[in-house]
């Protein structure tokens, strides 16, 4: 009877624990004098993952969304608390658009354009730097390959 009791209340409190969130890869970007610590989801279990469930992220932190192949991806919201901006990125790592996201929002965020990578960052993280689309994000070469 010990024992049982023992493994329900363990059971319950893993259950009970906020999420705990794998490590990923991480990578350093910039973007001019700009200075990026990018988590990278490099598969498709960590890019429909993304930022989902986080409640806050360091200033010039982000996630690097690397994709098996260029076309027009989309983002959206769900399960995410954080407003967040992405910019989709060319192979060279230009950036194509911006977009602004709302938290808990199923609303589509598109690429303008073929995009091999999405960078998410803290919302108006771009704006308030003055990066706009055709800014070179550097250090996406060191990206780990898709899979």
């Amino acid at each position: 009877m010990y024992r049982l009791s023992f493994f329900l209340i363990a059971l319950a409190s893993l259950l009970a624990a906020p999420p705990v969130f794998a490590q990923l890869a991480r990578i350093e970007l910039s973007a001019g004098f700009y200075r990026i610590e990018a988590e990278v989801a490099a598969d498709d279990a960590h890019r429909a993952q993304g930022l989902m469930n986080r409640r806050s992220m360091p200033a010039n932190h982000g996630m690097l969304f690397v994709f098996s192949q260029a076309a027009r991806h989309c983002m959206w919201m769900r399960n995410t608390y954080l407003p967040l901006s992405v910019a989709f990125l060319d192979r060279e790592g230009r950036i194509l658009n911006i977009e602004q996201m709302q938290p808990q929002t199923e609303d589509n965020h598109c690429a303008a354009a073929d995009a091999h990578y999405a960078l998410e960052m803290n919302l108006d993280w771009f704006a308030s730097k003055g990066i706009k689309p055709g800014t070179r994000i550097a250090g996406i070469d060191q990206s780990p390959r898709p899979k």
